[in-house]
């Protein structure tokens, strides 16, 4: 009878325990708001959000028009192999490479032009694009520049021998020819019509990794002064380029190139974001003349221009705040036919306004010789119609530095001058009165941060000509300093405008 009642207290006292264990957090939920009433399991609370609907959607489009753009102008893209024969000093340390030994010991150690002259075989790798079935296969001079034998890898595996038609180093455009047919030519686009922002992808063989695509938007358009070429009008691009992509591709997202990769900003010869592309409208004005002739014939105006500074403008007593600053005009030349002189500055040129040296040096290159162009320059504050007939742009003159003549000090300026002697002349060619001669600059002074170097030639200070140290003294004697002063300044061949000012 006691045992049974045990039972009992023992079976009432677990039926507590287990009531309580429910009912408590039972309890607690309800009394708990922000609990939902259904029981989410361990699984489900793991589970990352969906991407909604509508942007999946959009990266996927994104995605095919990626994908549609390079199958588009892949097959059309190709890896550009070159070699040639070059003589350098041999090693006498047996196997071991030149480069290697000058890290340790410079061009004067072990290496460094000891021995007998060797030959050996340099390779290059670069890309091109074919812009007709025929074989014609656009790419950089830079890339087939001094080649002894040029070969060409398509996407679908084969290889060609190549020839250069012609090549335009004042563009850095070369084109070459394969003997094959029905090639997948790549259309060239329109690259005027290119905006900041606009999507792109390039295509080449960098670090000789063939058919590599890379992506980026056009950061800039027009990029001139890069120092890579004399006509520059580049595409800027962030897609990463790195050596092997010059002569490949830029193209825009219908697959057309619209560019034609050949530079980079880099201070570790690497992409670093800042890449540069020969506008398509540009490569085809070229490519057609060297397919038909073999060479680029360019017009020629026989001027040397600047940009019109502010700073400029107010020394030289302008009104304008627009055009282009003639600061040499050629003996003989059609310039000089057509009356133009230094210190002019050209605000329409054929009917365009000028308003940068870009903009006339571009518009005078793609005239036809023997045209005649009507220009608008600005003289003395006063607006002047000309005429002049472009001709053919000869060959460039080599540049060519002064020598010193008698030193004459102008310590307020932090220079020295002096006349230019027979001697100087005779071997420098300069002309003896020409003008006044910078022998030395003081570092710091004024001259320097005007621009000022040793063998310049002074020729104008203000409105007054210059052919002695006396006329120098007194065109600047009577300047205002502070206001600044205008120099015309010969550096070998050419000329520019600097302003003499005290900061």
């Amino acid at each position: 009878m006691c045992s049974a009642r045990l039972v009992m207290v023992l079976v009432a006292a677990l039926a507590v325990i287990v009531a309580g264990g429910v009912a408590v957090p039972v309890l607690w939920n309800l009394a708990s708001p922000s609990t939902p009433a259904a029981t989410v399991s361990a699984a489900e609370a793991a589970k990352p959000e969906e991407v909604p609907a509508d942007v999946s959607a959009f990266a996927d489009r994104l995605s095919e028009a990626y994908r549609a753009a390079a199958k588009r102008i892949s097959p059309s893209v190709v890896a550009v192999g070159t070699s040639e024969t070059v003589t350098a000093p041999s090693s006498p340390f047996g196997g071991m490479p030149d480069d290697f030994l000058r890290r340790f010991f410079g061009n004067e150690g072990p290496g460094g032009g000891g021995g007998p002259p060797q030959k050996f075989e340099r390779h290059g790798l670069g890309s091109g694009i074919i812009v007709d079935a025929d074989g014609y296969i656009l790419t950089n001079n830079h890339v087939v520049k001094g080649a002894q034998d040029i070969n060409v890898h398509l996407a679908d595996g084969r290889e060609f021998k190549a020839k250069v038609i012609g090549t335009d180093p004042l563009t850095d455009v070369a084109l070459i020819k394969i003997e094959a047919a029905r090639l997948p030519a790549a259309e060239l686009g329109d690259s005027s019509k290119m905006q900041v922002g606009d999507l792109v992808i390039a295509v080449g063989a960098p670090f000789g990794l063939e058919q590599t695509v890379t992506t980026g938007i056009v950061s800039a358009t027009g990029r001139h002064g890069v120092g890579v070429a004399d006509y520059e009008s580049f595409i800027q691009t962030d897609a990463a380029i790195n050596p092997g992509n010059s002569g490949g591709p830029l193209v825009n997202m219908r697959g057309h190139v619209i560019g034609m990769n050949t530079a980079i900003a880099s201070q570790s010869g690497g992409y670093q974001g800042i890449g540069f592309a020969v506008p398509s409208d540009l490569a085809r004005q070229v490519i057609e003349q060297l397919r038909k002739t073999g060479e680029v014939v360019r017009g020629w105006l026989g001027v040397s221009i600047q940009k019109l500074t502010p700073e400029l403008a107010e020394s030289l007593k302008l009104k304008i705040d627009e055009g282009v600053l003639v600061s040499q005009v050629l003996e003989g030349g059609p310039a000089a036919k057509a009356g133009l002189k230094a210190g002019d500055v050209v605000t329409e040129f054929n009917g365009k306004p000028v308003k940068t040296p870009y903009d006339l040096q571009s518009s005078v290159a793609w005239i036809a010789p023997g045209t005649k162009i009507d220009a608008v320059v600005v003289r003395d504050g006063k607006r002047t119609n000309l005429k002049a007939t472009i001709e053919k742009r000869p060959a460039g003159a080599a540049a060519v530095a002064a020598a010193p003549g008698t030193p004459m000090p102008l310590k307020d300026l932090g220079i020295e001058v002096g006349g230019v002697t027979p001697e100087a002349a005779q071997r420098y060619g300069y002309k003896p009165g020409q003008g006044v001669l910078v022998t030395r600059v003081t570092p710091g002074g004024l001259g320097s941060s005007a621009g000022l170097r040793p063998g310049m030639l002074i020729l104008r200070a203000g409105d007054q000509e210059v052919t002695s140290v006396a006329d120098l003294e007194a065109a600047l004697g009577k300047a205002d300093l502070a206001k600044g002063v205008p120099l015309l300044v010969r550096a070998g061949e050419n000329q520019i405008f600097i302003v003499l000012k005290k900061r």
